[in-house]
């Protein structure tokens, strides 16, 4: 019989679509002011993989990841999507978003995003927001599932993804040294 525990704290990844990357600057601090300082931020890549935003953002998006240092618990990624949901309207120009926030948490095993969007293989978490398992850490390395999204598949995002992920074992082996002492 399993005993129910507390599930270990997450990194916190926030993916950002962009139509201008000059606006990198004010939204990575509306970021830093909600969730704290940055750990790693990924490089700019096109962000090409559908129109689903063109009409609403323009054209061409570039795509950008951020991790943050401080972890939060897994069961607060329904709260975090709000939180950047209101922070993408904030930045809402004419009724129109400037940026899209996707946030998720890695843990060791895994990559889950939250969405508004329900669909068969994501489980609702409340308040409007469902958890999409994206990646799954197998052989050495983060492996997408069938409808993972085409960049959160690409070899580049999760190339960053697994970087983040070292270092995510890294402090928490360096949490369990220090406590140890």
């Amino acid at each position: 019989m399993s005993s129910p525990r507390p599930a270990p704290p997450a990194t916190l990844v926030i993916g950002m679509l962009l139509a201008r990357r000059g606006d990198f600057p004010e939204v990575a601090d509306l970021l830093a002011e909600r969730f704290g300082a940055f750990d790693l931020v990924s490089p700019w890549w096109a962000f090409a993989f559908t129109a689903y935003y063109a009409a609403e953002m323009g054209a061409p998006l570039s795509r950008r990841v951020i991790a943050f240092r401080r972890r939060v618990p897994q069961e607060a990624l329904a709260e975090i999507k709000l939180v950047t949901g209101e922070l993408e309207g904030r930045r809402a120009r004419e009724g129109r978003r400037t940026v899209n926030l996707d946030p998720g948490i890695l843990v060791p095993e895994r990559v889950v995003l939250a969405t508004g969007k329900p669909a068969a293989h994501r489980i609702y978490l409340g308040s409007g927001i469902y958890a999409d398992l994206a990646l799954v850490y197998r052989e050495g390395a983060f492996r997408p599932l069938p409808w993972t999204y085409p960049d959160y598949a690409g070899a580049p995002l999760r190339g960053f993804l697994e970087a983040v992920r070292a270092r995510h074992l890294f402090d928490r082996r360096e949490t369990a040294s220090w406590s140890a002492a």
